[in-house]
């Protein structure tokens, strides 16, 4: 057996270890998916079951329902089980509806670009 052929084999192994388990996915782009895992193949294309994203802006979150989702294994940074003992989140952070996370969202992003542009707009005194 070739040594692909033995990382196909861990993968599947590993991964099957989580099957019907809650599980919190991160992905490339930095999303954070949570769902039950029902389905996987060997190239970690993944399905979840009752997916949410959860969405975290500061102190605030906001789990935002997806159904029955599809996962590319290619844009999967992380899987990892919850442990549904424990609490998901520290006690401080307050849950909030989608369209308040959104703004929110949009607010960090405007604050963010503002800064970004004042930057540029003061590098002529960089007198490097």
């Amino acid at each position: 057996m070739s040594w692909a052929g033995s990382d196909d084999v861990f993968l599947s192994t590993s991964l099957a270890s989580y099957l019907d388990k809650k599980l919190l996915v991160l992905l490339r782009d930095g999303r954070k998916l949570l769902g039950i895992l029902r389905s996987f193949d060997q190239f970690a294309n993944a399905v979840l079951e009752g997916a949410c994203e959860r969405v975290i802006v500061g102190d605030l979150y906001s789990d935002i329902p997806l159904g029955l989702y599809v996962i590319r294994g290619e844009n999967v940074v992380l899987i990892g089980e919850l442990d549904l003992d424990m609490e998901e989140l520290p006690a401080h952070m307050i849950c909030v509806s989608a369209a308040e996370i959104r703004r929110a969202q949009k607010a960090e992003r405007d604050a963010t670009d503002l800064k970004g542009s004042m930057r540029k707009r003061m590098e002529f005194l960089d007198l490097d």
